[in-house]
C-alpha cells in the first residue's frame, strides 16, 4: 500500500502543477492575454506621446506668435499695455 501512495501523490502533484499552467493565475492563456494588452497599451502610449509633442509644438508656436504680434504692435502702432508709459525718442 505504501508503494502505491508515493506515485499517486506524485501524479496528483503533477496534475495540480499542470492545471496551474493551463488555468491558474500565471497560465499560458493569461500570459498571452497580458502580452496582447501590453502591446495595445504600448501603441496607445506611442500615439499619446506623438499627440503631446504635436500639442506642445502648437502651444510654443502660439506663444511665440503672440509675442511677435505684440512686438509688431508696439513698434509699428505704438501700442502700450495698461499702466505703461510710452516714450518716443526722436532723432
Amino acid at each position: 500500500m505504501g508503494s502505491r501512495l508515493v506515485p499517486a501523490l506524485l501524479v496528483a502533484l503533477l496534475v495540480i502543477v499542470h492545471a496551474q499552467l493551463w488555468f491558474g493565475r500565471g497560465s499560458l492563456p493569461s500570459v498571452n492575454e497580458m502580452q496582447r494588452r501590453l502591446s495595445e497599451k504600448t501603441v496607445q502610449n506611442t500615439q499619446t506621446l506623438a499627440d503631446n509633442e504635436r500639442l506642445s509644438a502648437e502651444v510654443k508656436d502660439l506663444k511665440e506668435g503672440l509675442e511677435m504680434v505684440e512686438e509688431k504692435a508696439r513698434q509699428e502702432l505704438g501700442m502700450v499695455k495698461p499702466n505703461e508709459i510710452f516714450v518716443q525718442i526722436a532723432r
